[in-house]
């Protein structure tokens, strides 16, 4: 009889396109994750944690502004032939919620979100396919009294959760007016109206001068390459140019700008309008142009909003792979939806919103220094004689009681030198130390690992000399010499 072969050992990787995330990443994304909650919670939105699963028809069209039905999500067929999939933001979700239960929730439903979404996209760098969003959305509010609220949240968040003032600005527009726009120049054909807003779109990467080019013949790009143009003529191009070049230095200026670039557009000048009384509103509310302004040129998912959108942008600059200076970008963006729930009820209802991303306002944060530090680990009770364990615990939950973190090593205690090697590695501050000796005379040793590894990294000691490292105290002073090490860091 053959011998059965063994079965190989599985692979030991991630995924592609998904990521571990360890102790301190965890946890800097909790509190800052709880520092935006209370943002939220302070404007009156509730939580709302809704499954991470849903129907493949409650989800509807995967990805706004994506033509890709069946691709884009993790999806799987039921025994039962329905198709489920895992969600790809918070926005499908808020709105299948809303549609059920919408007899028992008030009018307007104000709420938020915080969890992993999952997209089924080709992986690269910095692009993975599970991530974090953080949401907020006002549904069943059709006065723009609600995005001005969202806009003025938006930026107390930032500054929150450590962007000061002047290294953010939050961008505002509306897709009423770039409609007016469209309407103004004649055009009837989806494909050129869709080829428009796609050279809108590239304003930020190839300024004026280039949105020219590529609404009319075309032009070389950076490899190169010829990109063929939209061939409208200068005059059909003009109130796109208009539209893009209209901010001013005032918000005043700026909406008497875009009343001639959208001319007699009956929906051009309602988005105008909206603009100009979210203006006044956020302007009641103090928040003025160093925070908030109205940019046209904030062309995000035009095709799935229906009035005003937003873009929060980083203003501060990094450095890139090459080690070129750029901004650190967008962080955040959002707007209105109108049309989202109606898939539901077949009534139209109003709905807008915000939406964070969470990993990049992480490594923003992380630029500005405002996280990153090294974690502190957990004060550690090592254990001298495995026979008195039950003494260790007692120190130990004494030291929890007292909201200090702490645990008792739970390796092999034979090796006290590995007992402080696993101390070093976890980053703990303070080693606890009770042996035999110590146990008679009711006293404990306390090793301030912290001052020791400054002493090892140090090429002098004499600015330590007079600090020692380790002390003997009292057993009953144990929790108190502990504080009084970790108030010290």
């Amino acid at each position: 009889m053959a011998k059965q072969k063994k079965a190989p050992r599985p692979k030991a990787i991630t995924p592609k396109g998904f990521r571990d995330y360890f102790g301190a990443e965890v946890t800097e994304r909790a509190e800052m994750l709880d520092k935006i909650a209370g943002v939220y919670h302070r404007y009156g939105f509730d939580a709302l944690e809704s499954s991470a699963v849903e129907t493949v028809e409650a989800l509807g069209k995967f990805l706004p502004d994506v033509d890709r039905p069946n691709d884009g999500v993790f999806a799987w067929q039921e025994e039962d032939n329905d198709w489920l999939a895992l969600r790809y933001d918070l926005t499908a979700p808020l709105a299948r919620v809303y549609a059920q239960h919408r007899n028992d929730l008030p009018l307007p439903y104000r709420r938020y979100a915080m969890g992993p979404v999952w997209r089924n996209e080709k992986p690269g760098p910095g692009r993975f396919r599970q991530f974090y969003q953080c949401d907020a959305d006002t549904v069943g509010a059709a006065s723009v009294a609600a995005d001005a609220e969202i806009c003025a949240m938006l930026a107390d968040t930032l500054e929150v959760v450590g962007i000061p003032r002047g290294d953010y600005i939050v961008r505002v527009n509306n897709r009423k007016v770039l409609n007016g726009v469209l309407e103004t120049m004649g055009l009837n054909d989806d494909g050129q109206r869709d080829a428009v807003l796609r050279t809108i779109d590239k304003f930020d990467k190839v300024g004026e001068a280039g949105v020219r080019e590529l609404l009319g013949k075309g032009r070389l790009d950076a490899s190169g390459a010829y990109i063929d143009g939209v061939g409208l003529s200068d005059d059909q191009a003009e109130p796109v140019i208009a539209f893009l070049t209209s901010r001013g230095d005032t918000a005043a200026q700026t909406v008497e700008n875009l009343k001639a670039a959208v001319g007699d557009s009956e929906i051009g000048l309602d988005g105008v309008a909206e603009l100009e009384q979210i203006a006044d509103l956020l302007g009641a509310g103090g928040y003025g142009p160093d925070r908030i302004v109205i940019d046209p040129s904030v062309v995000r998912g035009l095709g799935y909003y229906t009035g005003p959108v937003f873009e929060a942008e980083l203003t501060f600059e990094i450095l890139d792979e090459k080690g070129r200076k750029r901004q650190f970008g967008s962080v955040a963006g959002g707007g209105r939806y109108d049309d989202l729930v109606k898939r539901f009820t077949g009534q139209s209802v109003p709905a807008t919103g915000i939406s964070i991303g969470v990993d990049r306002l992480l490594a923003a944060l992380r630029e500005k220094g405002r996280i990153g530090s090294e974690a502190q680990g957990p004060v550690v009770v090592t254990v001298m004689d495995r026979d008195r364990m039950g003494d260790y615990q007692a120190m130990v939950a004494e030291l929890r009681q007292a909201g200090i973190r702490a645990e008792v090593y739970l390796g092999n205690p034979k090796n006290f030198g590995n007992q402080l090697k696993y101390a070093d590695k976890r980053q703990s501050p303070v080693a606890v130390i009770e042996g035999g000796d110590e146990k008679e005379k009711g006293v404990v040793q306390i090793k301030d690992l912290i001052l020791g590894a400054k002493i090892a990294q140090s090429a002098s000691h004499e600015e330590w000399q007079d600090r020692p490292q380790q002390f003997e105290v009292p057993r009953a002073d144990l929790v108190a010499k502990v504080r009084e090490i970790l108030d010290q860091y």
